[in-house]
């Protein structure tokens, strides 16, 4: 028998970093169970540290590069 795991959903702008309160990119799950969220900043400064405790690493730092679309000006 085997279990289906569901895909972790994606960081939003409410996600906010465990060590700053900055929008998170970063979600590491623990073996306990746990999880801990964090921004760009702290997800390359504790690096090493991380990869060696989570069980899994959703990395969305991909989306600090993209610009967010902006609106027209509707001309009257």
């Amino acid at each position: 028998m085997s279990t289906a795991v569901a895909p972790s959903a994606p960081l939003t702008a409410e996600d906010r970093c465990d060590r700053c309160g900055a929008q998170a990119y970063l979600r590491v799950e623990l073996a306990t169970g746990g999880e801990l969220l964090f921004c760009a900043h702290h997800a390359r400064e504790h690096g090493d540290k991380l990869k060696e405790v989570a069980v899994t690493v959703q990395d969305e730092t991909h989306k600090l590069g993209s610009t967010p679309a902006v609106a027209a000006d509707d001309e009257r």
